[in-house]
């Protein structure tokens, strides 16, 4: 693997790390082939790859909702895997809301899976709409809703568990460029409160530069990382670092980087 810079969170306790990590699928497509990578404790990391290249699969055999055909998935903690899916929050590509029931019911439902009920219940997923500022719509359904809004609704359903590690999984990706910016804000604010550790999947260079502290380059399929970037701006970051001569610079860090990885194919 080649270090670009050293990680602002290189310091920060390890909290899952994928060792020597393959999936090879039962049509015969070799989705992942040696995959090493760590997330530590508190760190916003991107995984910055082409289409294709097996970032969802990773993302996924972190979150334990498939395993991997050769390689492991260390946990620092030992805790079976209903605990440790209990602590794991996952965003998907698509909203994936249940069209017939209102915004707080949707919300709700990991909590309902899980057997909580009552005051303590109604508390969090209030807690998680005014996270995501949809605490006037908590009745409205999917369809009465913006994609953006849809978006935010999938966000409050995974942080109403109150998870200690959140997985995204390109979430903002078919979203108009404003609503992306916009939610990239309040995914930032929500990163520094509530003190979690998140794993953000995208190919764009722009987003993963403005949101993380460490950026993971992936080759194309079978997927590996290939080279690590550190986010060095400081948080919070807003308009000015969008704006700021320093994100271009990184930005221009990153495009090189993962052009390389793609050049440099599954080598």
């Amino acid at each position: 693997m080649l270090q670009s810079s050293a990680p602002a969170s290189r310091s920060s306790a390890m909290l899952v790390a994928l060792r020597g990590v393959a999936k090879t699928f039962p049509n015969g497509t070799q989705a992942l082939a040696g995959l090493d990578f760590e997330v530590r404790q508190g760190e916003f990391v991107s995984l910055l790859g082409p289409s294709g290249c097996g970032k969802s699969t990773a993302l996924r055999i972190v979150a334990g909702l498939s395993e991997p055909t050769a390689g492991a998935v260390e946990w620092v903690e030992r805790t079976d895997k209903t605990e440790r899916r209990s602590r794991i929050g996952f965003v998907f590509q698509e909203p994936t809301l249940m069209p017939w029931a209102n915004v707080r019911d949707n919300v709700r439902l990991p909590l309902k899976l899980a057997g909580a009920r009552g005051g303590e219940a109604a508390a969090r997923v209030e807690a998680a709409l005014e996270r995501v500022g949809l605490v006037a719509f908590a009745g409205a359904y999917p369809r009465e809703l913006s994609g953006g809004m849809r978006m935010r609704v999938s966000i409050a359903r995974a942080l109403v568990t109150e998870p200690e590690l959140l997985l995204m999984d390109e979430p903002f990706a078919a979203l108009d460029e404003i609503t992306r910016f916009a939610l990239n804000d309040d995914l930032l604010q929500m990163w520094q409160a509530l003190r979690m550790t998140i794993v953000f999947v995208t190919h764009s260079v722009f987003e993963s530069v403005y949101l993380s502290s460490r950026i993971a380059v992936m080759s194309p399929r079978p997927g590996r990382i290939v080279t690590e970037l550190a986010g060095d701006a400081p948080y919070p970051r807003g308009r000015e670092f969008r704006t700021s001569a320093e994100y271009a610079g990184q930005c221009r860090r990153a495009s090189d980087a993962l052009g390389r990885a793609v050049a440099g194919g599954g080598r």
